[in-house]
């Protein structure tokens, strides 16, 4: 598969901002990795400026990670989570700073946290990945999809396993797994959003397209692997793909990463930051 254009040409004249800025709304205490591998994979795949909006007291132990990442520390929860009581700062730095946000990574399932979830997703005026805790605060209340943010429609991708699916839908994991297509586009229908239901063969859906992928492997099946995935769909889409380019082509290089990953580490050996590694190598085979 050759990737777009749009996303290997470069100008001459150009600077970091042509390339999107991705506000990451990701991490907790005990979950500062899943941030880190979105933040990673999201430069990694071509994204101009990204910025990690993280809660306060974690703000020395995301500095010593990685240099390119810039933070936004934020309000937290007692538990090292963030608060509802960040919303208004996170709010206008969307409005104001942010092209693309990718919401979900890491960031726990505290209450006061899945309530903040809720309320940036109804209220966000940007295109959203929303992954990992962010769909589970979405159980329950998936209407919040069909809220037009600042009273125009948002583009949204989610990013559900199989699992995670079975929460939203309140259908069977067995019963997923036997019609992975038609429930992927028929979620994908009812809320006018695109659908990347993850597994083997992951399928991207919208309203009109489906796409089911053929690259990866089992080794990839590890944890952070997911992060890594939402990183590079955040940074296609910012560069400036329709939703479901973005999703097709961002699960394809994912993919793609992993097998060349493991051809080094084997697919026991395999860990998220190795697919990280050789996402590079991934888009050059693509181009």
């Amino acid at each position: 598969m050759q990737l777009p254009a749009q996303l290997l040409r470069r100008k001459a004249s150009a600077h970091k901002g042509d390339f999107g800025r991705v506000f990451i709304l990701a991490g907790s205490c005990g979950l500062t990795g899943a941030a880190i591998l979105t933040g990673e994979s999201t430069l990694r795949s071509g994204a101009g400026l990204v910025t990690l909006g993280i809660p306060r007291s974690l703000h020395n132990a995301f500095a010593r990670r990685i240099k390119e990442l810039m933070l936004k520390p934020l309000a937290e929860t007692k538990d090292k989570a963030l608060s509802i009581n960040a919303y208004p700062e996170i709010i206008k730095f969307i409005d104001e700073k942010t092209d693309l946000l990718i919401i979900g990574p890491g960031l726990s399932q505290n209450n006061p946290t899945q309530e903040l979830i809720r309320k940036i997703i109804k209220n966000c005026s940007k295109p959203m990945v929303i992954d990992a805790d962010a769909i589970n605060a979405l159980v329950g209340h998936l209407d919040i999809l069909q809220v037009m943010g600042h009273g125009s429609w948002v583009t949204k991708i989610i990013t559900p396993h199989v699992g995670e699916m079975s929460r939203l839908t309140g259908l069977s994991i067995a019963k997923i797994n036997k019609n992975r297509k038609t429930i992927a586009k028929r979620v994908a229908s009812d809320y006018n959003i695109t659908v990347v239901l993850k597994g083997h063969n992951t399928i991207v859906a919208d309203k009109k397209n489906t796409y089911i992928n053929k690259t990866g492997n089992p080794g990839m099946a590890t944890a952070g692997s997911g992060d890594v995935l939402s990183g590079i769909i955040g940074a296609f889409l910012a560069q400036g793909l329709d939703a479901f380019s973005a999703a097709k082509y961002a699960v394809y290089i994912h993919g793609k990463a992993g097998d060349l990953a493991t051809e080094e580490k084997t697919q026991m050996g395999l860990i998220a930051s190795d697919i990280v590694s050789k996402i590079p190598a991934a888009i050059k085979k693509c181009s």
